[in-house]
Formats: structure tokens, C-alpha cells, sequence
């Protein structure tokens, strides 16, 4: 049994004139609701064997306050140059290459690639993943290389607890 956690960034800023994308960080309502979200998981899910985050600031930042939260070292997270794109395309391959000693994993990434992943591989059709929205999917398989059809059992988003 492999169990996977997707989170979208929370919401960034678009106020800073010349920034590149890559760039953008958290707006404070988005650092809020990343402590909120990450909180609420803590109660409720095992810490993940593996983080892994877009190298976009956004995401890193986002997963930065979940290895806070989740007590998990910053030395351990990994940063993915490859994450940073917005299809599902590389989130695919990024899972399907976990090392098969982790059973879980939380990946931070992006909005088009997040939707178009969790409702390829889990078992929720889901419209819209919102910014901090984390979604939980477990696959019956014993290597990464090997997820299908999985089972979403979690979907976590900012505005159920506000």
C-alpha cells in the first residue's frame, strides 16, 4: 500500500511589479491558511517518509510550514526543478519514481498538474483543487512505478475551517 498527499501551494501574490513567476511568495492570507491546513492534517495523518516541493517559492514556502508543522527536518525535503511546471505530466513521473522504501509522500505543487493528476489516479472527481488544498490518495500496489486507479480518502481545503 503506497499513500500519497498532493498540496497546491497556498495563495501567493501577484502585487510585486517585475517578479519573475518562480518567484512569487505567499501572501499572508496563504502563510494562514498553510499553518491552518497543516494543523488540521497533523491531527489526522501520520507524518509522510518523503516531502518533496516545486522549486517555485510558493510551493517551497508552502511546504517549508508543513515540515514545520509536521515536525519533519528541512534538511530531509526535497526540492524538484521538475515540479515546477503545470501539467500533470512531471507530478506522474515524480510519483511513479519514489524510491518503493517510502510508503507515503506529500508532494507541494502546482494547479493544473494537481486537478489533472488527482482525477486521473484518484477515485474523486474534484472540479478545482483551491490554493492549500490537500487531497489523500492510497494505491494498492507495492511500487510507485506500479500506481493506477487509486482510492482518494482525504480532501482538506482552507475553507472548511474557516
Amino acid at each position: 500500500m503506497k499513500t500519497l498527499y498532493i498540496v497546491r501551494h497556498a495563495k501567493s501574490s501577484w502585487n510585486y511589479e517585475g517578479i519573475k513567476d518562480i518567484d512569487r511568495p505567499l501572501k499572508k492570507r496563504g502563510i494562514n491558511d498553510a499553518y491552518l491546513v497543516s494543523n488540521v492534517l497533523t491531527k489526522k495523518v501520520a507524518t509522510p517518509d518523503v516531502f518533496i516541493s516545486s522549486c517555485a517559492n510558493r510551493a517551497l514556502h508552502t511546504a517549508m510550514i508543513f515540515s514545520y508543522t509536521f515536525n519533519y527536518p528541512l534538511t530531509n525535503l526535497k526540492i524538484s526543478k521538475s515540479l515546477y511546471n503545470f501539467s500533470d505530466g512531471y507530478l506522474i513521473k515524480t510519483v511513479k519514481a519514489l524510491d518503493d522504501g517510502f510508503d507515503s509522500a506529500i508532494i507541494f505543487s502546482h494547479d493544473h498538474g494537481i486537478s489533472d493528476f488527482v482525477n486521473k489516479f484518484g477515485s474523486i472527481f474534484l472540479d478545482h483543487v483551491p490554493t492549500c488544498g490537500v487531497i489523500g490518495i492510497k494505491f494498492t500496489t507495492n511500487h510507485w512505478k506500479n500506481i493506477k486507479n487509486g482510492t482518494t480518502f482525504l480532501t482538506e481545503f482552507p475553507k472548511h475551517y474557516k
